[in-house]
């Protein structure tokens, strides 16, 4: 009987049957029709369907005559049946990437047991108990494949797998598909439970440092043989095919490496062993190269996953977090930064770097955050979602369902986002034509497919949309849009090259007006008024809004102008730009204001320069809200158009004062002196109001003069009245005065808050300091610099409304204070103030902070132009007044000459608030510390008298010493007590 009867006799399990007797010959023929199929070029069936077919005919079950199925029989047959299946995976040099795409894991898992067993494995046995040094080089291989199989497997089974669409129904197939998929699960099962010896025999495996052997058909023929034939070549070091340790080493990293990434789902700290076995991996490859290999790498798999583990191992401040567009993205989804990420997809729809699967997993992952009750990351689902479809747009790929369900409801802001995303997505300077067309055609279709034609209005008024369609295309599109709508009326008629924009729907009125209310953007403004203006002729569309207000001195020749919708936006363009500079917003002021002068440079010279010198306002303060906060000077182009502002002479452009008061300001506060007073031309001097050339004696002329104006404004006038009772009362009628005075100093930032540079405001303050001090109340006086400029004496002292002097340097000092804080003359005034008010607690940290910026807090010395004696005895003062006795005596010891009988004084009272016996250490003055040990001892107190003698018996403060050691020692102790005063009043 043949073998292929042999096969069918095997095959009928339904009727009993006896097992097959074959001849040892039939065999033989069979193995040589094997060897000669496989020497074909192309065989048929391939060589890996053979192992199907032999692993089959050897497992089948044998029915014996009682008709009970039984195991299959361990005959001849069978087992050369499996040494068939051995050798075509010998063949294939057991490179399982070929067997686990053509076998299913049943199959693979009885070949590889049958290696385990003809390489003599004894079953049962676990393989993490056995030295694998020890054993020969195949079955220590024979080990490493099934282990390497094993967390394959378990590998593979976690990956999502393409259900495959069945076809007519057959009852035996698909019971042998049902028996095949319950053995495939409990083989994986079985792998599951021992995949953490697998990983340990891997793990060993990576130290042996020597090369194996894996076997072939020869090495399989002689274990077929009797034993006594084998003569031991099988288990010596040479026989099969060679595997050198470096190979080993690579594919086992890989595979470890592969369920190291697959765990570190579910234990993130994996990931770090994943990412080295990878490296390992990679370096292998490098090392030896992938083409000598007997198992190959997916190279392209492997920097994948190398990539992976980069990302999930780097720490948020690792300078590598940054390397890619994935790390980057990783990082904003585990932090929680979602509009990074959005900027990143934006940033990538230039350079495509992502993949599209890519965009589409991280935009699903972000939709099921949202659905899980995360109604904030709506917002960024649509914006990623946006970000895909440009990019699918750009690349000619068909646009997502998600992004047109995303856009059944647009929005303003949807909308204004979509066009931002497309501005980004292309440069139009270096884009092919083809990018072009693919986007124009995406912002012609958007319009189409919308019923709000208000959205469609901004579409076609984008500035991309205008650049990217022709102009007969935006007609073509007009044409089709009226043939939608019988409501809309566009106008297509040539216009000027200022209006060459397209038109686009007329909604109601209000809507537009209210739209142009809101807008700052010029474009959109001025595309607002040509549809209003499209809609009537009759309104006056810079009258809407009360809050749009040009200066009389513009207003007259903007309203001069006769076409109607000119007149518009120039007004209207003018007054939202001095709004937003009003409120600092500077961008959309300069944006406007550059439209503005763009529109009337094509027909007026007049407003065009009115423009150029409101766009040096705007720059002046641009400059001094930015920059200038840090100190930085401006550039020289802008002081020059300053100087070229006050040097101009045109005639019949109307100015604003405060213009020219900025550029003085600004010139002021950057001391650019000598242009604004000596060194300048004398043509100059005869134009300009603002610059004049003054000697000395003109100086003092002009100090006078501003003396005997602000006497003036600070004076009350008096007045007879006759009172019921028929006397006449001398009335200072200080009601009228006053509103004056507080006017002026309630409008005090509009006179002088663009002067901020220290000597112009020290000069001012000291103006109104000599008014305040020309009383010669000494008590009260205050302090300041240059006082001597001006004049010492006032003709009518009484009629000086004194009051509203001291309210005037209050709010000039405070003014200055937000100037400069650390100007200690003006801390000094500001404490003087505050001493002058009976305010004494206030004073003494006024005081102490002067002394404090200038002596780096008292470390240096403090400079005795700011503690002159009239400020220490000011604080010794305060220190009384607020019964803080022995901050008194030690102050005294501040002043040129000791005060000992104030200090004396002081330690005699008995009621005093400060922290007293504690601050002998900071008395140097001997006598006072031989007066303390003195009044100690006649009041008994023997503690604080004991203080008092420990604080003299210092030998630094010994009489004897030289006189730098004295003044040092006076020094430090000053320094010690005036950081503790700080301390306390601070």
């Amino acid at each position: 009987m043949s073998a292929e009867a042999a096969d069918r006799e095997a095959a009928t399990s339904s009727r009993p049957c006896t097992p097959p007797q074959t001849s040892w010959f039939e065999f033989v023929l069979e193995e040589a029709l094997l060897e000669q199929h496989l020497q074909k070029p192309s065989p048929d069936p391939p060589p890996v369907q053979l192992i199907v077919q032999f692993l089959e005919q050897a497992s089948k079950p044998s029915v014996n005559e009682q008709n009970q199925v039984q195991p299959p029989p361990d005959n001849k047959r069978n087992r050369i049946l499996k040494l068939l299946a051995l050798k075509v995976a010998a063949h294939l040099k057991w490179d399982l990437d070929v067997l686990e795409k053509s076998l299913s894991v049943p199959v693979l898992n009885m070949l590889l047991n049958e290696l385990l067993c003809i390489s003599k494995v004894p079953p049962g046995t676990k393989h993490v108990d056995v030295d694998l040094s020890s054993l020969p080089p195949t079955t220590a291989m024979a080990i490493l494949l099934y282990n390497r199989w094993a967390i394959r497997t378990i590998v593979q089974s976690s990956f999502p797998v393409k259900q495959v669409k069945p076809g007519p129904p057959q009852l035996n197939v698909m019971n042998h598909i049902q028996q095949e998929k319950e053995l495939t699960e409990n083989i994986l099962k079985v792998l599951k439970e021992q995949a953490a010896d697998s990983i340990l025999v891997l793990e060993g495996a990576l130290k042996l440092n020597k090369d194996l052997y894996v076997h072939t058909i020869r090495t399989l023929d002689l274990l077929a043989m009797e034993p006594g034939m084998v003569n031991g070549e099988t288990e010596s070091s040479t026989a099969g095919l060679k595997i050198s340790a470096e190979e080993i080493q690579c594919q086992v990293c890989y595979d470890l490496g592969a369920i190291y990434f697959q765990q570190g789902s579910t234990n993130a700290a994996v990931h770090e062993k994943a990412k080295e076995k990878f490296f390992k991996t990679k370096e292998l490859i490098a090392k030896n190269g992938s083409s000598s290999l007997h198992f190959t790498i997916d190279e392209e798999r492997l920097a994948g996953y190398c990539q992976a583990c980069e990302v999930l191992t780097s720490s948020s401040d690792d300078a590598s977090q940054q390397a890619t567009p994935y790390s980057k993205i990783h990082s904003c989804m585990k932090s929680g930064k979602y509009q990074d990420l959005v900027k990143i997809f934006l940033e990538d729809n230039l350079t495509l770097s992502l993949p599209e699967q890519f965009r589409q997993s991280v935009l699903r992952e972000l939709f099921q955050k949202a659905q899980q009750g995360n109604d904030a990351l709506d917002e960024v689902c649509f914006k990623v979602c946006v970000c895909n479809t440009v990019c699918d747009v750009l690349q000619g790929r068909i646009i997502d369902i998600q992004f047109c369900q995303l856009f059944l409801k647009p929005s303003k802001e949807k909308i204004d986002f979509l066009l931002e995303v497309c501005s980004g997505s292309i440069n139009l300077e270096s884009a092919s034509e083809e990018l072009k067309r693919r986007m124009a055609a995406f912002l012609k279709n958007l319009c189409l497919g919308m019923e709000d034609l208000q959205f469609v209005f901004m579409i076609s008024s984008h500035e991309l949309f205008i650049k990217l369609l022709k102009d007969d295309e935006r007609k073509l599109l007009i044409d089709q849009m009226r043939k939608r709508s019988p409501r809309i009326n566009l106008c297509t008629k040539p216009v000027t090259s200022f209006y060459d924009i397209p038109a686009s729907a007329s909604v109601n009125i209000g809507q537009l007006e209210h739209q142009l209310i809101l807008s700052v953007d010029p474009w959109r403004i001025r595309q607002i008024l040509i549809e209003l203006h499209g809609m009537t002729s009759e309104r006056q569309f810079w009258t809407i809004s009360n809050k749009w207000e040009v200066p009389n001195v513009y207003g007259s020749v903007i309203l001069g102008i006769k076409d109607g919708l000119t007149r518009d936006l120039v007004y209207i363009l003018m007054a939202k730009g001095l709004h937003c500079c009003a409120i600092k917003d500077f961008v959309h002021a300069k944006q406007l204001f550059a439209a503005c002068l763009e529109l009337v440079t094509e027909f007026s010279p007049k407003l065009r320069q009115v423009m150029l010198n409101e766009m040096l306002l705007l720059d002046i303060y641009t400059h001094e809200a930015g920059a200038g906060v840090s100190g930085e000077r401006p550039p020289s182009d802008l002081i020059s158009r300053v100087r070229g502002y006050l040097e101009m002479r045109v005639p019949d452009i109307p100015l604003r004062q405060v213009i020219a008061e900025e550029c003085v300001a600004f010139l002021l506060n950057w001391c650019e002196n000598e242009y604004l007073t000596m060194q300048v031309p004398l043509s100059l001097v005869q134009t300009n109001p603002y610059v004049k050339v003054t000697s000395p004696k003109e100086s003092r002329r002009t100090a006078k003069d501003l003396w005997e104006v602000v006497v003036q404004i600070c004076s009350v006038s008096n007045q007879h009245k006759r009172g019921n009772d028929g006397r006449v009362s001398l009335i200072k009628h200080r009601e009228s005065t006053l509103g004056i005075m507080y006017s002026f100093v309630s409008s005090w930032e509009y006179f002088f808050f663009p002067l901020q540079e220290p000597l112009v405001l020290t000069t001012i303050l000291s103006l109104f300091v000599k008014l305040h001090n020309v009383r010669e109340d000494i008590v009260n006086d205050i302090a300041a610099e240059h006082i001597s400029i001006w004049p010492s004496s006032i003709p009518n002292l009484q009629s000086v409304d004194f009051e509203a002097v001291a309210i005037t340097v209050k709010e000039l000092v405070s003014y200055a204070l937000t100037i400069n804080a650390n100007n200690h003359f003006w801390l000094i005034i500001q404490a003087d103030i505050y001493f002058a008010t009976n305010q004494y607690s206030a004073a003494l940290h006024y005081y102490l902070q002067a002394g404090a910026v200038c002596s780096d807090f008292f470390n240096k010395m403090v400079p005795p132009d700011v503690y002159t004696d009239q400020v220490i005895k000011r604080m010794i003062k305060c220190c009384s007044l607020l019964n803080c006795h022995t901050q008194v005596a030690i102050l005294c010891q501040f002043l040129r000459e000791v005060d000992y009988k104030t200090a004396f004084k002081a330690l005699q009272e008995q009621n005093s608030h400060d922290a007293m016996d504690s601050y002998y250490e900071y008395i140097w003055d001997v006598t006072i510390l031989e007066y303390l040990t003195y009044l100690h001892h006649k009041r008994g107190e023997t503690d604080k008298r004991q203080i008092a003698i420990k604080a003299i018996g210092q030998t630094e403060l010994n009489a004897s010493n030289p006189e730098e050691v004295l003044q040092l020692a006076a020094q430090r102790r000053k320094k010690k007590f005036l950081q503790a005063m700080a301390k306390l009043y601070f």
